[in-house]
């Protein structure tokens, strides 16, 4: 599994948290740093399954 679905993945979690906590207690700069880093850690966590699938795709193609 590649680092960044690990790594994309706990930065989503940590992104939620913080925009959660935002909303809760009205600190827009809180939420939108925590919707920032949510989308951030999504994109990091495509990368990887990107990055995994590719490596499945060359495996696949050298086993023909």
């Amino acid at each position: 599994m590649d680092k960044n679905r690990i790594d994309g993945a706990a930065k989503e979690i940590k992104g939620a948290t913080k925009e959660a906590l935002g909303k809760v207690t009205g600190n827009t700069g809180k939420q939108m740093a925590g919707s920032v880093e949510k989308n951030v850690g999504t994109t990091q966590r495509k990368l990887g399954e990107a990055a995994d699938k590719a490596r499945h795709d060359a495996r696949a193609d050298r086993n023909l």
